[in-house]
């Protein structure tokens, strides 16, 4: 089946609107070419006129939406988070583990394996594996029961056991002593992420020089920056470019203040900010209790806290989180580049998902003028439509 979408304004692969035309076919974009280029008498056409195409967006920090939980190992509740992110504008995602016991992690991460392929909206296309090497000391919505020395071995095993699908594994670097670890694991090919940590600025320099190329939801559960002590959030926004880090950020406006977001934008730069939605189960539901990774979490007004009144993670989708950073003043390609390719580059699926070009998966999103969701593209098939 060929697809023609006509008259919209398309974000090209450098992230310029243009009055652009897409052919998709076989589940790609096959071209991109000038209003009326494809007229194919077999191609079905989509009028998109007043409507705007990005690039399908990608998130790669989620642990649940829709009352359904990664942590349930339940491919029913991946399906549910698939077709609840495809109404989101979400093509891609990364199912997110907490901190648990190792058998408890290699039931999840062998359901992710087993669901990737099968799902009616987004795709899994890799494991976030947020804990259980984390510091004792910063576990923010982690379980502390279960938090763990940093062991390559058994990373080693739970990446064998579903195929290969785990992308990010969570590290505090001060519990990897001697970097082992880190080299081990970023040495395999899996991205090493900074997280849930109380290293300084040495100790977080240290770990990008020794292979940590990602750092999880930035400012929350780290070191921050103060002039006489930089802190891991100094650290990375002294040694983004360098290292080529990518760095995630909740844009829910309660994680990060808007003027500490627009200080994150600006330092990063256009190329490595990373949106994550950091999603609970509780996300698109309404305010109750709940239980995320053995905690009980209540939701008050939208924001997810355990009982200590530690905010335990998001409610949000990156569709708001969008519409949030665009209201604070972050300019639209940077916007819209840490939804779509930053993502892809971070996971290593830069090539394959994330832009609008010929050649890549036709994962797309179509948004009205005020960037709300109309439609939704996976593989070339219209997954969601806003009547």
């Amino acid at each position: 089946m060929r697809t023609v979408l006509k008259n919209a304004t398309v974000f090209d692969e450098r992230f310029c609107p243009q009055e652009h035309d897409l052919l998709l076919e076989g589940g790609r974009i096959a071209a991109v070419g000038a209003r009326g280029a494809f007229t194919a008498a077999d191609a079905e056409q989509v009028d998109l006129s007043g409507l705007t195409v990005i690039p399908g967006m990608i998130d790669i920090h989620i642990h649940g939406y829709g009352g359904a939980d990664t942590g349930d190992a339940d491919p029913a509740s991946i399906e549910t988070m698939s077709a609840r992110l495809a109404q989101h504008g979400v093509t891609a995602f990364c199912p997110t583990s907490m901190t648990l016991p190792a058998d408890r992690l290699e039931a999840i991460f062998r359901c992710v394996a087993q669901s990737a392929g099968h799902t009616s909206g987004a795709r899994p296309v890799g494991i976030n594996m947020e804990g259980p090497y984390i510091s004792p000391g910063k576990v923010g919505g982690q379980n502390p029961a279960f938090v763990r020395k940093p062991d390559a071995a058994e990373f080693m095993r739970l990446q064998e056991a579903c195929g290969g699908m785990i992308r990010l594994v969570d590290i505090a670097p001060e519990e990897d002593t001697d970097g082992a670890f880190i080299r081990t694991v970023s040495g395999s090919g899996t991205v090493v992420s900074v997280a849930h940590t109380g290293a300084d600025y040495d100790a977080a320099c240290a770990a990008f020089a020794a292979g940590c190329r990602h750092v999880t939801h930035l400012y929350n559960a780290m070191s921050g920056l103060n002039h006489r002590s930089p802190g891991v959030v100094g650290a990375v926004f002294d040694k983004a470019q360098e290292y080529g880090l990518h760095a995630e950020l909740i844009c829910d406006g309660k994680h990060i203040h808007p003027a500490a977001l627009r200080i994150a934008f600006a330092q990063l730069g256009r190329d490595r900010s990373v949106i994550v939605s950091d999603a609970l189960s509780a996300a698109g539901t309404s305010d109750g209790r709940m239980v995320s990774g053995g905690l009980p979490v209540v939701v008050r007004d939208g924001v997810a806290y355990l009982d200590s009144g530690v905010i335990a993670g998001s409610t949000t989708d990156l569709e708001h989180e969008l519409q949030n950073v665009l209201h604070f003043g972050v300019p639209t390609e940077q916007a819209l580049r840490s939804v779509t390719v930053n993502p892809a580059r971070a996971i290593g699926m830069d090539g394959e998902i994330g832009r609008i070009c010929a050649g890549y998966r036709a994962d797309l999103t179509v948004m009205d003028d005020a960037w709300n969701v109309v439609s939704t593209y996976v593989g070339g098939k219209r997954v969601f439509h806003r009547a």
